[in-house]
């Protein structure tokens, strides 16, 4: 598991700060996640995340919370006409660098999934966004302007952290004789925010000791509060996902097995504007 740390005192953070802690993050993040170490994105999220998400080719796609950009990189070599954006400039930075390079017509723009005004109304067949939505204060109005931005029966994918698992309180321990982990989540219910600070756990340890822990935002929200809103805003739920390690994936891979017995890590969702 990503390696997690003691979090911060309780405030209530607003877009300009989450914009600024990413892009305080954003150089570590990158060099990492290039370097292939978020190993969950590789070897659990994304490949259970591309097979829910299914054939791009030829769509109009937008990539909301796109990071740095790794992900829309995957969906434009898939055939998606692909644009991101993401609150951090930073982040945009590294993304219209790496545009530079491997030049695969993906657009990158600096905004939030909150105000998509740079957009009108049905200007995407499909809208993605990968590990970001959990990560905004404002979650019911990026809803609203992600339907405001797709087609009529455009398609929205999305995977967060799995509210139900993934609180304040989440932890592991070992009962006596127990060989097999236990997952301890607690302040399901919560409202307060915090900062949670970590790194990635399979990152090399000499280069985990020289760079800064990223520090996140986090806005806790139950299950419900994120099912709810997609029905408020109009949106028709197709199928929800809980990516589980096969056994072959933990025999590659052994620190996914505690994901294979005890809980989930991502929750992914798909849902059509009818």
């Amino acid at each position: 598991m990503n390696t997690r740390k003691p979090k911060g005192n309780p405030e209530q953070f607003t877009e300009r700060e989450v914009a600024m802690h990413w892009d305080e993050n954003a150089d570590v993040w990158t060099a990492h996640v290039r370097q292939g170490w978020d190993s969950y994105r590789e070897h659990l999220n994304n490949p259970a995340f591309l097979k829910l998400v299914g054939n791009l080719k030829g769509k109009k796609v937008l990539d909301a919370g796109c990071g740095e950009g790794y992900n829309t990189r995957i969906f434009a070599r898939m055939g998606a006409q692909m644009t991101g954006i993401d609150i951090s400039v930073r982040m945009i930075e590294h993304a219209r660098r790496a545009e530079q390079k491997e030049p695969l017509g993906i657009k990158y723009e600096a905004a939030s999934f909150t105000d998509l005004s740079i957009f009108g109304n049905d200007s995407f067949d499909t809208v993605v966004s990968t590990m970001a939505l959990m990560d905004g204060p404002d979650y019911e109005k990026a809803i609203a302007e992600i339907y405001r931005v797709l087609h009529k029966n455009g398609d929205f994918f999305f995977s967060i952290s799995h509210p139900c698992f993934m609180t304040e309180g989440f932890g592991w321990v070992n009962e006596d004789n127990e060989k097999k982990p236990l997952l301890t989540v607690s302040g399901y219910f919560s409202k307060k925010q915090w900062i949670e600070r970590w790194q990635f756990s399979q990152a090399p340890e000499e280069i985990r000791k020289d760079v800064p822990l990223f520090a996140i935002p986090r806005f806790p929200r139950t299950l419900a509060e994120y099912i709810n809103p997609l029905a408020g805003a109009g949106f028709m739920l197709k199928k929800i996902a809980e990516p589980r390690p096969s056994a072959t994936d933990c025999r590659e891979h052994p620190y996914l097995q505690r994901w294979r017995d005890a809980g989930s890590l991502f929750l992914h969702v798909h849902c059509v504007k009818p």
